[in-house]
């Protein structure tokens, strides 16, 4: 199975940004984040459009 969600940590790993970046990404909605209880994580989908490596359609749209 694919993975859908990363954390805040393995999104910054994966684009080669810090904490505050990911945080700022974040609250531009240019990395979209779900809630699952206390956790924040990211869309997969998101942190791949933002490396360039497929187009990414937003919140509510197909990937």
């Amino acid at each position: 199975m694919d993975q859908y969600l990363a954390s805040i940590l393995e999104a910054q790993r994966a684009l080669g940004i810090g904490r505050s970046t990911a945080y700022r990404l974040m609250d531009e909605g240019r990395l979209e984040k779900v809630k699952i209880g206390r956790r924040t994580l990211i869309k997969v989908a998101s942190i791949k459009a933002l490396a360039g490596e497929k187009p990414y359609a937003g919140n509510g749209g197909t990937e």
